[in-house]
């Protein structure tokens, strides 16, 4: 047997894909967007492990053991896993853990209990991605502010207030889109990778001796010293890492071979010449009181001008972290997960810029609150660890699944690739376990929440489609039945929207018993989700005619996409089947649920499932539907 590892298949990166796109575009833009927040981790890392609550001593040797897990942790963690294995693990070029469930449905669809496994565990990633998303804002920003303390004692009542506005101000003007600021993105980030790589230079050349850290032995030796204590500190190395989620969830909108060269190029010298620069001023340095090295790092004249960088580059990475929450949502809606929400499409030329107005107050009410409650970015930590760490280890299960089952690796390849990976995944998430008192029990208060009334949206849709399953009728029935009684057929056509793609759907049964009339043409319409991002025009809609004027018509959408009526009657046309959405009626179902079923469901979660349908978007809007065409017939449902 080969015993190398086989490649997946995949397909072109992006710049190949759009050749109008020069590549040097691409990798700025990857640059702004998706580096930005394991870019700021040097804000803060540092700092934590030598001066949060569970810091150890600034020693030569500690230095050295803290450096070298953050040298290695950089290296196997992000370069090795992420950049070189991960990104490979790509569906239609887009990334993320829904990406990778849905690379796995075709697969294991048939083997109901690992896919229930599966499916509850990317949901998982998911929530703890929601609970990231919450963070990074709160600890970045307030990380960047925290070095106006450095200039002056003054500053301190003002670092929460300025931080709270700076957060508000973003969410504020999330409505109007990305697409101007992000140009300036990418610049921004080149001159804050150019400054981190330049303080950290600066110092290394006053105290070389800091490269021995790059010697693995010194882990080792820090371990021996600190014990147990050690191993909790190793929760704040962490944080050099934080990010790598959002790398890979964004890879679909540059390709992998520009984030893979701005990493090697960029991204990682910037970072370890800044890392290794404070440890270095730690070493000249080892009996200064609580201070952030990074700051340190600048002259005092300059100090005013790095915060002011330091903040516009804290803003990018939470706006690349909110961004990355409203494709999640979009991601979930179209999966099931949850229920409909209004999204906004913010650019005509970007499909990818999206605006959820409920998304976005929550995440800002929930960054606003934490940062009020834990003041510091020292206290955010824990929370921010334990976040990235549990994330990271969902996706390296979910990619042990892609190997084994979508690439057909023997069973000792995936082990022995992924036990590395899962290796470092579980030591970073046993450490942040520690710390859970600290501050990790509010993402897992976040992560638990949203976990539930997801899980709780998926169960609840699976017993209302076996409610109609049960009452749907086959259409040779109806039809026989309609021919043999011919009801009365009035002018136009009428669309009935049916979850399930076979039989008459119930909302017709129900209209047809009490109007006893139906329009000359009917169609029956199923929007599915595909197992892809997107779906090209050419391969939306599959159309079978039944016979005496209904037609079967089934949508496919992928999960970064949304459903739009008057574009698909648009294709129906193109298809031989011309259509006027405005002489068009429109049925839907609008159930009233009840918890008084014998469902095995909990009570409770019934009635959590029943308030996310009350709350859910309307039908109308969702799919774009002209409101004076849209019919709604209405039926009480038990649970």
């Amino acid at each position: 047997m080969d015993a190398t590892v086989p490649s997946p298949p995949s397909p072109p990166d992006r710049h190949q894909l759009h050749p109008q796109a020069p590549f040097a575009q691409l990798a700025l833009a990857a640059l702004g967007i998706i580096f930005g927040d394991i870019g700021t981790s040097p804000l803060y890392t540092i700092k934590e492990c030598f001066f949060g609550s569970h810091s150890v001593a600034v020693s030569p040797a500690n230095i050295l053991g803290i450096l070298s897990m953050v040298f290695w942790s950089l290296l196997f963690v992000v370069t090795l896993k992420y950049v070189l294995f991960v990104l490979r693990a790509d569906n239609k070029g887009e990334g993320g853990t829904f990406s990778l469930l849905a690379m796995l449905r075709s697969r294991l669809k048939h083997d109901k209990k690992r896919w229930a496994i599966l499916t509850i565990l990317a949901a998982t990633g998911a929530s703890l991605l929601y609970g990231d998303g919450v963070i990074t804002p709160a600890i970045s920003v307030l990380s960047a502010i925290e070095g106006l303390n450095m200039a002056t004692d003054a500053a301190a009542p003002y670092v929460v207030p300025l931080t709270c506005l700076i957060l508000a101000a973003l969410f504020f003007v999330q409505r109007h889109g990305t697409a101007v600021i992000g140009k300036f993105f990418g610049p921004v980030m080149v001159v804050w990778f150019g400054t981190l790589g330049a303080l950290g230079f600066l110092a290394i050349i006053k105290q070389p001796e800091v490269l021995a850290a790059l010697n693995p032995s010194y882990v080792f030796q820090y371990f021996a010293a600190n014990h147990l204590h050690g191993t909790v500190a190793l929760a704040s190395v962490v944080l050099c890492i934080t990010g790598c989620e959002a790398l890979y969830a964004d890879m679909g909108h540059f390709g992998r071979l520009p984030i893979r060269l701005t990493w090697y190029f960029v991204v990682l010298p910037g970072l370890l010449l800044n890392y290794f620069g404070q440890g270095a001023y730690l070493l000249a340095n080892p009996t200064i009181a609580d201070i952030n090295p990074f700051f340190a790092l600048a002259p005092r004249e300059l100090l005013y001008p790095l915060v002011a960088l330091a903040t516009v580059s804290t803003i990018i990475a939470s706006q690349a972290m909110i961004s990355g929450v409203y494709s999640l949502s979009q991601q979930a809606v179209q999966m099931g997960f949850t229920p409909r929400i209004r999204i906004i499409h913010t650019s005509e030329r970007a499909k990818g810029q999206i605006y959820i107005p409920s998304v976005n107050w929550l995440v800002m009410i929930a960054c606003l609150t934490l940062v009020l409650i834990f003041k510091e970015s020292s206290r955010l930590a824990a929370a921010y660890g334990f976040a990235v760490t549990a994330s990271m280890t969902v996706t390296s299960i979910m990619y042990f699944q892609v190997t084994r089952f979508q690439w057909n690796w023997p069973l000792w390849q995936s082990i022995a690739l992924v036990g590395l990976f899962l290796f470092f995944d579980t030591s970073f998430l046993a450490a942040n376990m520690l710390k859970v008192a600290d501050g990790g029990w509010i993402t897992i208060c976040i992560a638990a929440v949203i976990l539930v009334a997801m899980i709780t949206w998926r169960d609840g849709r699976a017993l209302l489609a076996r409610h109609y399953e049960m009452m749907r009728m086959p259409v040779d029935v109806f039809l026989n039945d309609l021919a043999k009684y011919s009801p009365q057929r009035t002018a136009g056509t009428a669309v009935f929207m049916s979850i399930n793609p076979t039989g008459i759907p119930h909302t017709l049964l129900h209209h047809l018993k009490h109007n006893e009339a139906l329009h000359e043409r009917v169609l029956i319409l199923s929007i599915l989700s595909a197992e892809t991002p997107t779906v090209p025009a050419g391969e939306r809609i599959d159309m079978e005619d039944l016979g005496q004027g209904f037609y079967r018509i089934k949508a496919h959408y992928g999960f970064m996409e949304s459903p739009d009526l008057p574009k698909l009657m648009e294709l129906l046309g193109e298809k031989g089947l011309p259509l006027d959405i405005y002489t068009t009626s429109f049925f839907l179902g609008r159930e009233t649920l009840l918890a008084t079923g014998s469902s095995p469901m909990a009570r409770w979660r019934k009635h959590l499932f029943i308030f996310m349908s009350r709350n859910a978007w309307n039908a109308t809007s969702f799919f774009k539907v002209p409101p004076d065409r849209v019919v709604e017939l209405g039926n009480q449902v038990e649970l």
